[in-house]
């Protein structure tokens, strides 16, 4: 395991990762990518299943695998070039951003800066989970240290809008406004404030309280409340740097090293 660790970062801070030939077509299409991730936002996924089918030969070197499992990280190649994964996990707490896991977040993105190794965050997070832990102080939340760690690091950085993009999580997770390079966001993208449920509760808050059917009404409002989120981002390409939502099947076009990310984000 150590071998295999090894073999992903260069031999000082100061080298560059040796590249790799690997048998991964740069042009390889996978189908299975366009429905991966289900069409009911309240419905969970395997993140781990979306990185396999995108990185080279679908090998994934996780690290801190039992630890604060709302987020995965570890160690792929991409066009045969090592590469850092950040990615929320939705089978889990439906991969809200914890203290564990943001700790776990920053430590890692900081690991990949030092030793140059660009960063791919495939982003899918409904928000922080509201959790006071003894001991840590108030002043200065741990929660921070993810979004100081991205917005700090020097190498390339991509970032992929799965499913949720939600309030202050959303730009934690090397969010646009945190400087990074490039930012993608799937057809299935929902970039907001906060979820439909707690908007229609805010929004909605007089309506629902004079209403005999509250609950029926309120499903109603939820159900259509979605569609503005997903709907205008066509529209929205130059405020996710020009990309827009590219074709989930494509991975291999828009990655650190090859097509139009890397000329954006080298």
């Amino acid at each position: 395991m150590l071998r295999e660790l090894l073999s992903f970062i260069p031999s000082n801070q100061s080298g560059r990762p040796s590249a790799q030939s690997l048998y991964d077509p740069i042009d390889r299409a996978d189908a299975a990518l366009d429905t991966i991730v289900p069409a009911q936002s309240n419905l969970p996924y395997d993140i781990k299943d979306v990185i396999r089918a995108v990185v080279d030969d679908g090998y994934f070197f996780e690290v801190q695998e039992h630890y604060a499992k709302n987020i995965v990280v570890g160690f792929a190649r991409m066009n045969g070039r090592s590469v850092g994964i950040v990615a929320n996990q939705p089978a889990v707490l439906a991969g809200t951003l914890d203290i564990n896991a943001s700790v776990k977040g920053a430590r890692f993105v900081r690991f990949c800066d030092c030793f140059n190794l660009p960063l791919i965050t495939f982003e899918d997070v409904p928000g922080f989970l509201p959790r006071h832990q003894p001991g840590i102080r108030r002043h200065h939340p741990p929660r921070r240290q993810a979004a100081y760690a991205f917005a700090e690091a020097t190498v390339p950085k991509l970032t992929v809008i799965t499913r949720k993009a939600y309030g202050g999580a959303y730009c934690v997770m090397a969010s646009k406004h945190i400087r990074t390079d490039v930012n993608y966001a799937w057809p299935t993208a929902e970039i907001a404030v906060m979820g439909p449920e707690g908007a229609v509760d805010i929004v909605y808050r007089r309506e629902l309280d004079r209403d005999s059917n509250r609950e029926e009404l309120r499903a109603q409002k939820i159900e259509e409340f979605p569609r503005p989120l997903r709907q205008p981002l066509h529209r929205r390409g130059t405020r996710l740097r020009g990309r827009g939502h590219p074709a989930p099947r494509h991975p291999q076009e828009a990655h650190p090293g090859t097509g139009n990310a890397g000329d954006e984000a080298g």
